[in-house]
């Protein structure tokens, strides 16, 4: 049986990690405190219980703003690495299969993720050529690096938070533009669609899965069933799902009902 004091000290370290990050991982809790994903899901059913956290699909966020958990993209990169590694090959794959010639590349983590996979396994010099527009500075700089690979840096206020050109500007750029494929990210995907914290990244968002002929999502299982503050798009209007854990029976079958194409890396 457990120490009740021992369970009070994880519980503690758990909430403190809530408070600073917004969301906690089940699979890396386990490992940081050396406990079993089983111990750790009580946990944060207790937590839950408390009041302290809400359960998410593979782990939990904070219960007092769940809708507006926003962490920087340097505190994200680290979060599921590996998961969000096996997303990136995964949509690489797919690009090559459709033959896609035109992209355009939502800002975030797992699409940066996505970025350095296209350098290192896209075809170089002879190859396919592909066409990329990105309103995240970042993500261009690193497809730069690719010779048969050109790259179009879409302008507008920058965000720090996440390190992408938001505003009126951003909006009309991609409205003009159509892609064959778009490739978002999302701060969570539930029954009522893919949301995000920020009104201007929704807006933004919305945009871009407005000019793909082919709208695809990435997410790592953290943000299936999960809930933002902005919708910037219903279920219907996504394409295909890429993640690295089967979403649960509920959202399974909402995909499902909207058309919406599951691949589990």
């Amino acid at each position: 049986m457990e120490a009740p004091m021992l369970a009070l000290q994880r519980r503690d370290e758990i909430a403190s990690r809530l408070r600073a990050d917004g969301r906690v991982l089940v699979t890396e809790l386990a490992k940081d405190l050396g406990i079993t994903t089983e111990t750790v899901r009580r946990d944060l059913d207790a937590l839950e219980q408390a009041g302290i956290a809400r359960r998410v699909h593979g782990g939990a966020v904070g219960a007092g703003r769940v809708s507006l958990v926003e962490t920087a993209v340097a505190e994200r990169e680290g979060a599921n690495a590996e998961g969000k590694r096996a997303i990136a090959r995964l949509a690489c794959q797919r690009l090559l299969a459709l033959g896609a010639t035109s992209a355009l590349l939502d800002a975030g983590t797992t699409t940066a993720a996505l970025a350095h996979e296209l350098v290192a396994t896209w075809p170089q010099a002879g190859g396919p050529r592909l066409v990329v527009a990105t309103h995240s500075p970042g993500i261009a700089q690193i497809l730069a690096a690719h010779p048969s690979i050109e790259v179009h840096a879409i302008g507008g206020r920058m965000r720090n938070v996440t390190g992408a050109a938001v505003g009126a500007q951003t909006v009309l750029a991609i409205a003009a533009l159509r892609p064959d494929v778009v490739i978002l990210g999302t701060n969570g995907v539930d029954g009522d669609g893919a949301s995000t914290p920020d009104p201007d990244e929704a807006a933004v968002k919305a945009a871009i899965v407005a000019s793909g002929r082919r709208v695809a999502v990435l997410a790592d299982g953290a943000k299936l069933g999960s809930t933002s503050l902005v919708r910037f798009a219903e279920l219907d209007a996504l394409d295909v799902l890429l993640t690295d854990a089967a979403p649960e029976p509920a959202l399974a079958a909402a995909l499902e009902a909207a058309g919406c194409e599951v691949h589990v890396a």
